[in-house]
């Protein structure tokens, strides 16, 4: 909920030709509300989706001014919009956005609902960005995972030969910790994870926190970002501000260790791309818990605020070229399948 990514990318929807320039817009505080109560079950729709889709018609006009581009030089925009629902196991998942509006306004073609057939043919529809994830790697060496901290943490593997491929939601990421840091003392989040520094967690409500039944249940598998909520409410109870950004911490970093306990081969690399990287209690915890080294997306060359942005552009081609953007190890769809609305602009 903290805004709208966007980025270039130049791609054959196979190899990636060009990283070209990025940039995140924060949304104003009075709609990051609009998206909390959305999520909440309140508030309208409609409105709230329409307000969302100017966000990012100005995020792409924005990017391609500051970059000394036109809407002519851009063939498609891959538009994940926000997600305000995601439950597979009852077939549904529901990201708001208006890709015909966002079409218009910006008179480039759109791809958008890119989640939706992958979940009606009994997949997760999430992580979709292990095939960009592939390609983004190219020859590194491998065993290695991407792994992506966003509001939940999810973690893409890749074996030693391009089949080798797998995706899935470790656990938490930043979003409890964030609503925590919210409620307690009004910052957004942790910065630099300062407060959770100065907090103890709790060994024994992390472990009872660890007995959550998603994490011995195989991938793949996916996350509502407020699925662990009411499960850490009990825990949680009569902490500090420190020791709850701790434990928090500590819930994150131990589920993503966790998580090696179903891959193939453990990695011989951890690449931490989305905003948990700029956490240091948390990078601190993972690279103590992790074998294999644990870099930032930057370290590797990348620019980790972009990533996801970046994998949804490759996604977008990729859609337009009937290429898989799933697959049965990323998703647990039945075969790699295409997926995507396509609208052409006016």
């Amino acid at each position: 909920m903290d805004g709208v990514d966007a980025a270039v990318i130049t791609t054959d929807g196979e190899s990636v030709l060009d990283l070209g320039p990025h940039l995140t817009m924060p949304y104003e505080s009075a709609f990051r509300e609009k998206l909390r109560d959305l999520i909440a079950g309140k508030g309208d729709i409609g409105a709230v989706e329409e307000e969302l889709t100017r966000y990012h018609a100005r995020a792409v006009t924005v990017l391609l001014r500051s970059a000394g581009m036109n809407a002519k030089e851009i063939d498609v925009i891959g538009f994940h919009g926000h997600t305000i629902l995601h439950n597979p196991e009852d077939g549904n998942t529901w990201q708001i956005g208006d890709g015909a509006k966002l079409a218009k306004e910006t008179g480039i073609d759109v791809v958008f609902d890119l989640r939706a057939a992958d979940v009606a043919a009994g997949g997760q529809g999430a992580p979709l960005a292990p095939v960009f994830h592939r390609a983004l790697v190219g020859r590194m060496m491998r065993p290695l995972a991407v792994l992506n901290i966003g509001g939940v943490a999810n973690l893409t593997w890749i074996g030693g030969g391009d089949e080798d491929l797998l995706g899935f939601d470790t656990g938490p990421g930043n979003a409890l910790l964030d609503d925590w840091i919210r409620e307690h003392t009004g910052e957004a989040f942790d910065r630099d994870g300062v407060l959770a520094a100065s907090g103890r967690a709790s060994p024994v409500k992390l472990a009872k926190l660890l007995t959550h039944p998603y994490f011995k249940q195989k991938p793949p598998k996916s996350l509502d970002r407020d699925d662990f909520v009411g499960f850490t409410s009990e825990a949680l109870k009569g902490q500090s501000p420190a020791d709850g950004a701790a434990l928090l911490t500590a819930f994150t970093v131990e589920s993503i260790a966790q998580s090696v306990n179903h891959l193939p081969l453990p990695p011989m690399q951890w690449i931490v791309v989305g905003g948990g990287r700029h956490n240091k209690a948390i990078m601190d915890g993972l690279r103590s818990r992790l074998e294999g080294g644990v870099t930032s997306g930057e370290d590797v060359g990348w620019s980790g605020d972009a990533v996801e942005a970046q994998a949804f552009g490759f996604l977008a081609a990729r859609s337009r070229l009937g290429l898989a953007i799933s697959y049965p190890g990323t998703t647990g769809a039945p075969q790699a399948m295409s997926g995507g609305i396509f609208v052409p602009k006016p």
